[in-house]
């Protein structure tokens, strides 16, 4: 089965009881068993929604992958997935990630004895460096954010894989319809549902995709013990928005290239980071690993001065100003200052993430309007 047919029948049947060809709100929170421990499946709402189950079957055949766990969001999966570790257990994480992993990796699970280690991943032989007897697990993302790094998956899985190590990939920037890490070698999937897979911005929510049976019984009982669950409505939500997926992604990279173009031509933009771009250092390994170049691009002003980005972002009148990303409007994002505030300045920099940098989601809106946006707010 295509993808674009996936994400609109994968895992969803009619309902049962009146064949409804959407998928039913199971708003409820308890189910009526024939005797104690006598059920039709579903027991408390905790532990399992028919609703969630929809979802979280379409989402495992979006990656190719046997399991899908829902969770109510991005960092709730995150969360699931470190407590898998123990005290004296080492993750080597790539350098240029999301800052609420940063901060739940540093500022929460190391206080519990976890060790971390940020490391720049777009080449290979610096995990190979890195490892030691106590690494556990690698997580990584790619595309990277905010500076839209590339990771080569398959060479990482190589490695981890001959080390008995697990290979965790943030697939939130390019989304199944780009990228599936699991068909490279990767051992979970990690997504941020509430960016691209419901596309919306209407909910929050978060996911795992695995293959392995065992790994996926401990996430289940974490799951059920801790509770970070998504409620059915986020649920049927995101079931809708994985429906026009394709779509959307499809018009994202045509007019993010667009754009990506325009920026390389201003006069006052010293860099653009886009891996559809053929002077991005992993152009031709997005060309290998990705079946497009996502809608995501971040870009540096010229000189050195935070308030020029600020007055930039102030000006736009079709990009908004806010945090998230892969929703059908396009927003602009200060990373400095907004999404990755929680990592260290000096760490910041030395990663190269500049206090000009500037992130965008580019929407599906006309391009023509996107760019004469640009034009007229950078001046």
């Amino acid at each position: 089965m295509k993808f674009a047919t996936k994400a609109i029948h994968a895992g969803i049947e009619p309902d049962p009881t009146t064949g409804a060809i959407m998928t039913p709100i199971y708003q409820t929170s308890t189910y009526v068993q024939e005797s104690p421990g006598k059920h039709k499946g579903y027991e408390y709402a905790r532990t399992q929604n028919p609703t969630r189950t929809v979802l979280q079957n379409n989402l495992a055949a979006l990656e190719n992958g046997k399991h899908g766990i829902c969770y109510s969001s991005g960092l709730g999966a995150t969360d699931a997935i470190l407590k898998l570790f123990k005290p004296g257990d080492e993750i080597i994480a790539s350098n240029d990630l999301y800052g609420g992993t940063y901060r739940i990796m540093v500022r929460v699970f190391q206080e519990f004895g976890l060790k971390f280690k940020f490391v720049d991943l777009s080449n290979p032989a610096n995990l190979d460096t890195a490892i030691t007897s106590a690494t556990k697990m690698v997580w990584i993302e790619t595309p990277t954010n905010p500076l839209l790094r590339l990771v080569d998956i398959s060479a990482l899985a190589a490695i981890t894989k001959q080390r008995n190590i697990q290979l965790v990939v943030d697939n939130t920037f390019a989304s199944p319809y780009l990228q599936n890490p699991l068909d490279l070698g990767a051992d979970m999937v990690m997504h941020s549902v509430t960016k691209y897979l419901g596309g919306h911005s209407d909910t929050v929510m978060g996911a795992i995709i695995l293959n392995d049976d065992d790994v996926a019984q401990r996430l289940a009982f974490i799951q059920n013990a801790c509770g970070a669950v998504p409620g059915p409505q986020d649920c049927f939500l995101v079931l809708r928005g994985i429906k026009t997926l394709h779509i959307r992604m499809q018009r994202h990279c045509e007019n993010a290239l667009n754009v990506a173009n325009f920026l390389q031509q201003h006069p006052k933009i010293s860099q653009v980071y886009y891996p559809g771009l053929e002077s991005h250092m992993g152009h031709e390994l997005a060309k290998r690993q990705m079946r497009g170049f996502g809608g995501m691009l971040s870009f540096e002003l010229k000189g050195d001065l935070m308030t020029d980005a600020v007055r930039v972002m102030e000006s736009f009148e079709v990009f908004s100003l806010g945090e998230s990303l892969g929703g059908v409007e396009s927003l602009c994002t200060h990373p400095a200052s907004m999404t990755h505030a929680s990592i260290p300045k000096e760490e910041r920099q030395r990663n190269g993430l500049k206090d000009t940098l500037i992130r965008l989601s580019v929407g599906i809106e006309d391009v023509e309007d996107l760019i004469q946006d640009l034009e007229q707010a950078i001046g």
